[in-house]
């Protein structure tokens, strides 16, 4: 499993952030703005603090808010806590490792949709891996140089479904043999 993998889906998660920084480049004409008198008091709270600037903010940035207000309300608090925490992880990232992020999410975007399923698969393997397994192949990882790393990749891309079933129970059987 690609190490990079988590933080391509961690960014897609993300509430709205790869998103809303692309809002803010769009031109303004392209969609009406909202009049913050326009809002929801529901939409109101979740966007209090946009209050002040709402006006200034471009058209497709104020629809883009109130698209993700909406997401917001119809939310379970279980769901609304796991947002609140990836946004605080994403705010507490440095900076170069939050570019980082962006930067994979957009790969992830370029990919075909059977190439994001298929990565979505495989981090729900890796995820659901015990914990000693996930770090034994962190390490794996971590010790290739990066010629073999891009030669992995390359042999997983170019891999018929079949192949990649054989590589993953290969890889298996070798991480139960080494516990």
């Amino acid at each position: 499993m690609k190490p990079w993998i988590a933080g391509v889906l961690a960014a897609t998660l993300l509430f709205g952030t790869a998103a809303a920084s692309a809002d803010d480049a769009a031109p303004s004409g392209a969609q009406p703005g909202v009049a913050w008198e326009r809002l929801s008091p529901e939409q109101k709270q979740v966007l209090g603090p946009y209050r002040e600037r709402w006006n200034q903010l471009p058209p497709d940035r104020q629809q883009s808010l109130t698209r993700g207000a909406q997401r917001w309300q119809q939310m379970s608090p279980e769901q609304r806590a796991g947002a609140q925490q990836r946004f605080k992880q994403w705010q507490d990232m440095p900076p170069a490792e939050r570019e980082r992020a962006r930067e994979r999410y957009q790969q992830f975007k370029q990919m075909s949709p059977d190439e994001q399923q298929r990565l979505r698969e495989n981090f729900h393997r890796y995820r659901d891996l015990p914990p000693e397994q996930r770090e034994q192949l962190r390490e794996k990882w971590r010790d290739m140089s990066p010629e073999q790393r891009e030669k992995m990749r390359e042999k997983s891309r170019n891999a018929t479904p079949e192949e990649r079933e054989q590589m993953r129970e290969k890889a298996k059987k070798r991480t139960h043999d080494g516990d």
